[in-house]
């Protein structure tokens, strides 16, 4: 009868968090109640494939046209979606999103403006999207706000963003369960990123074998810390 109860919680208890990536930083996050899309590219900027994606969210890290494509995405009934664009506190459908405010370079944005981080809380799952961050350390207010953080997606492709080499100490700074990086050389991308591989090294990680999507929920996240590598969508 244990194993039987057991079974039946695994099974029927536990509402999983999907998620999946698309290349660059766009990620669609889908949970009970609502699916949340992070930073649509514009397909003719980035040369990777066109997308057409469902949310009933989308956020934006800043407005660059790899990341700020709202109109690739609609709400199930075909409505525009709820757009995020900056800082603050909010909560739509079910999902509380808290924007916290970094530097897309690590010189206080003169060289390449301001980025929003998001830490977005669905189904008890914390969530912490770093955008373009270019920053090498995270400043004592940005860590306070960010200290709930289950899942940590992080750019490693450098030239942009910081680096696969300066990625594991923003890891350690937040403390994440999973990590599962983005922003990095894929085949069709226009632009001159570093491939996933200097990240992977880093973190001891060199045979990670990509998933089509992380499942996840608060019940089933790992003891130890885990590199989850994506399929590109």
């Amino acid at each position: 009868m244990e194993i039987c109860a057991n079974i039946f919680w695994l099974t029927f208890g536990t509402y999983m968090v999907d998620i999946w990536w698309y290349g660059q930083a766009c990620f669609r996050i889908k949970g009970k109640s609502a699916s949340v899309v992070v930073d649509p590219y514009d397909s003719n900027f980035t040369g990777l494939p066109k997308l057409k994606l469902e949310g009933d969210v989308v956020c934006v890290t800043h407005q660059h046209e790899d990341h700020n494509n709202v109109t690739s995405v609609k709400s199930a009934e075909g409505k525009e979606p709820f757009v995020i664009s900056g800082p603050g506190e909010y909560e739509t459908s079910g999902v509380n999103i808290v924007g916290v405010p970094s530097f897309h370079d690590d010189k206080e944005g003169a060289e390449r403006g301001k980025n929003t981080i998001y830490n977005i809380s669905i189904d008890d799952v914390d969530i912490v999207h770093l955008g373009d961050l270019g920053q090498k350390a995270l400043s004592q207010a940005q860590l306070e706000i960010l200290s709930n953080c289950d899942i940590l997606l992080i750019p490693v492709g450098g030239v942009f963003t910081i680096s696969g080499k300066d990625a594991p100490d923003i890891i350690a700074e937040l403390e994440p369960k999973i990590i599962v990086p983005m922003h990095y050389k894929v085949e069709g991308l226009k632009f001159p990123l570093e491939e996933v591989s200097a990240f992977l090294t880093a973190m001891g990680k060199e045979k990670a074998e990509a998933l089509p999507k992380l499942s996840v929920s608060r019940e089933r996240l790992p003891e130890e810390r885990e590199v989850v590598l994506l399929e590109r969508q």
